[in-house]
C-alpha cells in the first residue's frame, strides 16, 4: 500500500487584527504629509509611482491635492484605482518601520462644492504650505475610497486591515462641530495643547497646535513634528469635543504638576 506523502500547510504571515494594529494604522494615517501613490498607465497599463501630499478628511479617508499637469492626476481619470503607501523610515533599516498601504478607488472633488472647502481647510491644517498652490485652478482633491489596507508594524508585524478598521462611523453632526472646537483650542487654550504633547507624548515644550479632530482623538502639530492622541473613548455628539478636550487638560495638568514636584 502506497502512502500519500504529507505536505506542510504553508503558515500564514499575518498576525491577528487588534486594537493595537487598528490604531497603529490610524497614526501612520492621520500624522503623514506625504506618501508614495501608485497608479496605472493609462496609455501602457505599467504602474507608476509618485509622491504626493497628503491628508485625511474627519472620517479617515486619505485626501490628496493633486495638478492637473501630473501624469498621476490623469492616469486616475482614467482609471480610479490606485494605491497608497504612507509611513516615515526613521534610523537603521527602513523595512524595521511601520508602514501602511491603501489599496483604494480615487474621487476628484468639484472645486465649486462644500465639500472642497472643508477638505482645503484641513489639509492646510495639516499643509499649511499647501496654501502656495491650493487656489491654483489645476488642482483639484482627491478623496481616495478605501478598500483594503496592508500594515507593516516591522519584521514580522503584518496584518491584512480593512477599510471599516480604518475608517469612523459616518457621522456629519460631529464632522461639523470639528471647525469650532478646533479654531476655539488654537485661539484660546494653546497652553492646553502644549500640556496634551508633554504629558500623553512625551513631547518637548512649544507653541503645539491642534490640527485636526475627529471621533477617536486629536491631531497636534510643532512645525514638521505631528503627534496623535486618542479619546479614552470615541466622541459620538459635539458636546462630546468639550467635555473630552476639558478632562484631558485636567489630567495632564495634574500629571505635570506632580512631576515638577
Amino acid at each position: 500500500m502506497t502512502e500519500t506523502p504529507q505536505t506542510d500547510t504553508p503558515r500564514s504571515v499575518l498576525q491577528d487584527t487588534d486594537g493595537d494594529a487598528i490604531r497603529r494604522a490610524k497614526t501612520l494615517l492621520r500624522t503623514s504629509r506625504y506618501g508614495a501613490l501608485a497608479t496605472l498607465d493609462p496609455t501602457s497599463g505599467a504602474p507608476v509611482a509618485s509622491r504626493v501630499g497628503t491628508a485625511s478628511d474627519f472620517y479617515g479617508r486619505p485626501v490628496l491635492l493633486i495638478s492637473g499637469l501630473t501624469a498621476h492626476y490623469k492616469a486616475l481619470q482614467a482609471d480610479p484605482r490606485c494605491s497608497l503607501l504612507l509611513g516615515e523610515p526613521g534610523k537603521g533599516d527602513p523595512l524595521a518601520h511601520a508602514r501602511i498601504t491603501i489599496a483604494a478607488e480615487a474621487r476628484f472633488v468639484d472645486r465649486d462644492s462644500e465639500e472642497h472647502q472643508s477638505l482645503a481647510w484641513r489639509y492646510l491644517n495639516h499643509n499649511p504650505k499647501a496654501k502656495l498652490y491650493v487656489d491654483l485652478g489645476d488642482f483639484r482633491f482627491v478623496v481616495l475610497e478605501p478598500l483594503s489596507v496592508s500594515l507593516n508594524a516591522g519584521f514580522g508585524k503584518a496584518y491584512a486591515l480593512t477599510a471599516s478598521d480604518l475608517l469612523t462611523p459616518q457621522n456629519p453632526d460631529l464632522a461639523k462641530a470639528e471647525h469650532h472646537a478646533l479654531e476655539h483650542m488654537n485661539d484660546d487654550h494653546i497652553d492646553a495643547t502644549a500640556d496634551y504633547a508633554r504629558h500623553y507624548c512625551g513631547a518637548e515644550l512649544g507653541n503645539w497646535r491642534l490640527a485636526s479632530l475627529d471621533a477617536d482623538g486629536i491631531t497636534i502639530v510643532l512645525g514638521d513634528d505631528m503627534r496623535r492622541i486618542y479619546f479614552d473613548e470615541p466622541a459620538t455628539v459635539p458636546q462630546d469635543f468639550h467635555l473630552k478636550l476639558v478632562a484631558m487638560a485636567k489630567t495632564a495638568r495634574i500629571a505635570l504638576s506632580d512631576q515638577s514636584n
